[in-house]
């Protein structure tokens, strides 16, 4: 069989632990005996980070502004426990943070449904796609652990040399401080991305922030999303047969439980962070969530939405077999293949990706899958639990 050809490659970031080991595994057994596949390889392994200063992260974000598309696998970001485990000279920022404020997108996070895999949710009879902005707040801040009585102040000096200040508290023993920040033109291109994105997927678009209490730093996101979509994209929506609407968080989260979802929901940094873990493991499971960056000048980023799956890949280290589940990682290699296909005007590669993301639910709908999902499982089929590999390889049988 002849190979599918590619005009333009991908940008591939290596990652981290059992995640790893099944990247190469889905390229051995599901990619490379169907495409020739060309990419432009950046090993973000913690291992080359620490040898590279962190640079190689730096450039492969750049390498996605030159190619346009990209696909990660999960990768370590360091606590102290890892800085000793894997003698590193500091602690490393978190690879997604620094291509995330690079590219300046929005992350766009869905569950992979599957019949026979209900959502803790009864109602919920369609995906709920989270859009994550991808810049500032508690992952860009400045923090200070405080070691007795003092005073902690915001100040801000202007260009010109004049100063904003306020007192953040008086403090009377030991404490913590932190300062967050974002930026109006960080902030106006997620909405953008939202809006565009909604319109793309004809999906009614929430937003939810804290403004009755953050009545500067969320209200700021709240203002510009309702003037950009007055200014820009009501008529649009209208013609889509879309809405927008804001609301608290708090609400968002009860509108949300009682929805029957098909529609998204766009959350500031930290929100988007858990909101994500917790529709995902409402659906089913971490591993059963799509996640991809998109930045408003077109760039693409394609990722699984969990970790590097460090307990598996320590039995694995001692010979054992383990059963981790390698969908979302599938699904961003199809997710960069496809829009790749799309961007580079070859519909035989968006098909083949499509064709292998149905090959892969449909493995599952017919009993086979890996332990996470054994205990979830309502389906006809008896379930059968399979290695990682085993899986792939039921999936390359299906294809």
């Amino acid at each position: 069989m002849s190979k599918i050809q590619m005009k333009t490659p991908l940008v591939e970031m290596d990652g981290d632990e059992m995640t790893r080991i099944l990247w190469q595994q889905i390229k051995e057994e599901l990619l490379e005996p169907y495409i020739d596949l060309k990419t432009e390889y950046y090993d973000l392994g913690l291992r080359h980070r620490e040898e590279t200063g962190d640079q190689v992260t730096v450039d492969a974000a750049e390498a996605t502004k030159k190619y346009g598309v990209a696909v990660k696998c999960a990768t370590i970001t360091p606590n102290a426990q890892r800085v000793e485990e894997y003698n590193l000279s500091q602690m490393w920022k978190s690879p997604n943070g620094t291509i995330r404020a690079i590219l300046d997108g929005t992350v766009f996070r869905a569950p992979i449904m599957v019949e026979g895999i209900n959502p803790v949710v009864k109602n919920w009879a369609k995906p709920i796609t989270i859009a994550r902005h991808a810049f500032g707040d508690v992952y860009k801040a400045t923090e200070m652990r405080l070691t007795g009585p003092g005073k902690a102040e915001l100040v801000f000096t202007a260009a010109d040399g004049t100063e904003q200040r306020q007192t953040i508290q008086d403090f009377k023993g030991r404490g913590v401080v932190q300062g967050q920040f974002n930026l109006d033109q960080s902030i106006t291109s997620f909405a953008h991305s939202c809006f565009q994105y909604a319109l793309d997927v004809k999906q009614d678009l929430w937003f939810s922030t804290k403004d009755t209490i953050s009545k500067q730093y969320d209200h700021t996101f709240k203002d510009i999303f309702h003037d950009i979509f007055e200014a820009e994209y009501k008529e649009k929506f209208e013609q889509a047969g879309i809405t927008y609407f804001y609301t608290l968080i708090d609400d968002a989260v009860a509108r949300v439980i009682r929805s029957k979802g098909g529609f998204i929901w766009a959350c500031k940094n930290y929100d988007g962070d858990v909101m994500s873990d917790m529709v995902s493991t409402a659906f089913g499971s971490l591993a059963m969530m799509t996640s991809v960056l998109v930045s408003p000048e077109g760039y693409y980023e394609y990722e699984a939405a969990h970790g590097t799956v460090t307990q598996h890949y320590y039995r694995h280290l001692r010979g054992e077999q383990v059963s981790t589940n390698p969908m979302a990682t599938i699904f961003a290699w199809t997710g960069a293949l496809a829009k790749r296909g799309e961007l580079d005007n070859l519909p035989e590669l968006t098909d083949f990706a499509h064709r292998l993301e149905k090959a892969a639910i449909d493995t599952i709908e017919s009993g086979v899958m890996t332990g996470d999902l054994v205990g979830l499982w309502e389906g006809k089929a008896p379930a059968q639990k399979v290695t990682g590999l085993e899986f792939m390889r039921a999936i390359a049988a299906k294809l």
